[in-house]
């Protein structure tokens, strides 16, 4: 894919870090690669592996001419006061090159693994997003929101310089209201687990706020994996769709976005228990469409379909697994 400044040519070309089965410190060098490769963008992910800020940090040193976002840190995993000071810390290595994604995660991240009760997540959201652009900007906060208290709370790290860069707040966002916040109290969206084509009706949601969607971000993460092993690229694709979109709120936006008739056998036998038949209930079609695969070629070619249909910003996940990660990543990048 060519990177140029033409409105038809795609701009940003990320990729989610950090790398499984390097150690972190290794990936330094990767990192210093990556912008010479043509990606533009790092974006970091947080489940069950790293946090998403320490790659970050990483990267900030590693190079200056990387865009570098979190694709996204909960709101309910950290205290209020914890998150703005991880953000501001960033934000001071990699000044005005940082976005910050947020989002509810699932009640398996919240709930089971971390104890936190999963309860009003779309006010959870807004009310993060309106204390930390308050505090960004330098306020002290003393407020009690609808679902946390901040008393008297004030970024206290000086600058050399006295100046806090702006740092846009993205919402990972699945069904229509949350959708709607992304692009009115915040700064844009972060899409995952779609196709190319169902950018189209989330785009079409956001249009009806009356936002100017020039000024936001639209981040879409996108799984790849670029190997011409068919049948492998299946069975994988079939286990992560299977982790993923059992989860609630994922079977929520896939039941928006209209695939019930596509996915409902796979629903019925996973709550039955009979987890080896909902994978396989899954349509090859659906797999090919949200697990990106083929030569790394036809990989960017699918890729593209999505900033067609909206996407300012892809951002790979590459899924390692029957590749060589860097080769991959060198193969992956775009032309320029």
């Amino acid at each position: 894919m060519t990177i140029e400044s033409n409105s038809d040519k795609i701009k940003r070309w990320g990729i989610t870090v950090p790398f499984e089965g390097i150690h972190l410190t290794d990936q330094i060098e990767i990192f210093k690669e990556l912008a010479d490769l043509g990606y533009t963008d790092i974006w970091s992910a947080e489940a069950d592996g790293s946090d998403a800020f320490v790659p970050l940090a990483l990267a900030a040193i590693a190079s200056k001419e990387l865009r570098l976002g979190t694709a996204v840190v909960p709101v309910y995993t950290r205290g209020p006061a914890l998150l703005a000071m991880q953000v501001d810390t960033i934000a001071e290595m990699a000044p005005d090159r940082f976005v910050l994604g947020i989002g509810t995660s699932s009640n398996v991240i919240v709930s089971k693994w971390n104890d936190i009760e999963f309860k009003e997540p779309y006010q959870k959201t807004k009310d993060t997003i309106e204390f930390l652009k308050a505090v960004l900007e330098g306020q002290k906060v003393r407020n009690t929101y609808k679902t946390f208290k901040v008393d008297g709370f004030k970024l206290g790290r000086n600058r050399s310089d006295n100046k806090r860069s702006a740092v846009p707040i993205a919402v990972a966002a699945l069904r229509p209201k949350m959708q709607e916040l992304s692009v009115t109290i915040g700064d844009g969206i972060i899409m995952n687990w779609l196709t190319a084509e169902d950018v189209t009706k989330v785009m079409d949601n956001l249009k009806t706020t009356g936002v100017d969607l020039a000024t936001k971000e639209i981040v879409a993460r996108i799984f790849v994996m670029p190997t011409e092993d068919e049948s492998l690229a299946r069975n994988i694709g079939r286990y992560i769709i299977g982790a993923y979109l059992n989860v609630p709120v994922y079977r929520m936006f896939h039941e928006w976005l209209g695939r019930s008739n596509e996915l409902q056998d796979m629903w019925d036998l996973w709550e039955k228990g009979q987890r080896q038949e909902a994978l396989a209930a899954i349509p090859d079609s659906l797999v090919d469409r949200l697990v990106l695969h083929g030569s790394p070629e036809e990989c960017k070619e699918k890729i593209s379909l999505y900033v067609q249909n909206g996407i300012k910003t892809p951002v790979i996940a590459l899924i390692p697994v029957g590749i060589d990660q860097v080769d991959s990543l060198r193969k992956l990048a775009p032309d320029r």
